[in-house]
């Protein structure tokens, strides 16, 4: 065997460390839970109006994940969300294809376990309700 060879067998997964942020995590859940149909948008009213507020203010940050709170440990992660669904959509199956998306999301892209995703719909978009200027999707 030559030495490239038994340089190329190494574990070089035991070399070093990767730490994944809570907010990569957080915009990962985000993204996902944007992605299912029947989601209108993430957060409450006012944590969006904050939200787009802050985005306006020179310094105050760029946070896109208003409406997902996440817990990350070395191998487990947990996310919470605050979901805005369309009017006419069944919430319960929202809520599922939300929860499907998001573990599938999280675990593909993080290596993490996902040991829970709860979903708080905490309004629902009706049809003659002016749109907002910023949506998920």
């Amino acid at each position: 065997m030559t030495e490239f060879a038994e340089r190329g067998s190494r574990n070089t997964g035991e070399l070093g460390r990767t730490t994944i942020a809570d907010g990569v995590v957080a915009k990962i859940a985000f993204l996902a839970a944007g992605d299912v149909e029947g989601v209108h948008a993430l957060g409450s009213g006012l944590s969006r109006s904050v939200g787009a507020l802050r985005k306006r203010v020179p310094g105050g940050g760029t946070s896109t994940t208003h409406g997902v709170k996440v817990e990350v440990g070395e191998k487990q992660a947990a996310v919470d969300l605050d979901v805005v669904v369309e009017y006419g959509e069944v919430i319960p199956e929202v809520g599922k294809a939300v929860r499907e998306n998001v573990i599938s999301a999280v675990e593909r892209m993080t290596g993490l376990e996902v040991v829970e995703v709860n979903i708080a719909v905490s309004d629902v978009r009706l049809p003659d309700e002016e749109e907002e200027p910023e949506r998920v999707r």
